[in-house]
């Protein structure tokens, strides 16, 4: 992550957390995970998907109910993999990157007319894929060494027969025993936003920086987190709609965060195992949880660390 702005602007804020002691990098040598085996006995067979045709409302919806961060998009007859759908590709969409143009750009900046647009025109092609022959050290590789938080998974001939994600193979390792605890792995530059910053702000620096979550601190407090969830779910469950009277997508993305920002945050400690972390993740169905060390924000520790931390030793 980049530690030195010099331009720091409301809602795209880096803090470098004190630590304790030293929090410096921790080394990991590579083992292997115990229970390798066929990723498809950890993989959700039955898989939502939709095809390309289907308006980018009606996926971001399925989304929503469903509780997913990722949709693959499939030909409706063969069932073919064509693409995949994500709340990142939705917060691009909805102002952060280069699929912001379909609205700014083909629809003049009416989100109401751009949101009837097939979803082929905003999902992701080029996708990273697992055969329904890999491990689940596949997996473990392609999510630690690439960063991707969710794979679908065809066979011979290209067909979706399933899906993999961060979680599942959390799922998998949450036993494996380490004595490693959250502060050994934790994240403590952390980029974090304010309550009062815009929509707007919050969806070009996650998706310039890559980044799912944010902190939103105020006065040094943890008022939550902001997810692309939190912002998918605000198309997905039509709340978008009570903001706008012109339809213009200005009316949606200069709303603060603060009013998406789920009430429940869970957080956690640096001194806790990794274990206890990962099953309090699983238990509470969160990807990621803020460290508070008297009263205040430390770090951070995710999903993505806790895979990296757990299959190696």
């Amino acid at each position: 992550m980049q530690t030195n702005d010099r331009n720091f602007k409301q809602g795209d804020k880096l803090l470098k957390m004190p630590g304790k002691l030293d929090r410096g990098p921790v080394e990991f040598k590579s083992h292997i995970v115990a229970r390798e085996g066929e990723i498809m006995a950890i993989a959700t067979r039955d898989v939502v998907s939709v095809p390309p045709t289907m308006p980018i409302l009606a996926a971001v919806e399925t989304m929503t109910n469903c509780g997913f961060r990722r949709l693959p998009v499939v030909d409706a007859g063969s069932r073919k993999l064509r693409g995949i759908v994500t709340s990142g590709d939705i917060i691009n969409f909805m102002g952060g990157g280069d699929k912001f143009n379909l609205v700014r750009i083909k629809h003049d900046g009416n989100l109401l007319s751009a949101i009837n647009e097939a979803v082929r025109s905003i999902m992701t092609q080029q996708m990273t894929t697992l055969p329904d022959s890999a491990s689940i050290n596949d997996a473990i590789d392609i999510i630690v060494n690439r960063k991707v938080g969710g794979m679908p998974i065809v066979d011979n001939e290209g067909v979706l027969v399933g899906i993999v994600t961060e979680r599942d193979v959390m799922k998998v390792l949450a036993t494996e025993k380490s004595s490693l605890c959250v502060n050994d792995i934790m994240r403590t530059a952390l980029r974090v936003t304010d309550p009062d910053c815009t929509i707007r702000t919050v969806t070009r620096d996650m998706t310039t920086h890559r980044f799912r979550r944010l902190p939103v601190v105020s006065n040094d407090v943890v008022y939550g987190i902001i997810t692309t969830t939190d912002i998918m779910k605000y198309l997905g469950t039509k709340r978008v709609f009570s903001q706008l009277e012109t339809g213009d997508i200005t009316e949606v993305m200069d709303l603060a965060v603060r009013n998406l920002v789920s009430g429940k945050l869970f957080t956690t400690s640096p001194e806790r195992s990794i274990n206890e972390a990962a099953r309090e993740m699983l238990d509470r169905n969160v990807g990621a949880l803020p460290v508070i060390e008297n009263a205040r924000l430390v770090g951070l520790v995710t999903e993505f660390d806790l895979v990296k931390a757990l299959s190696r030793k």
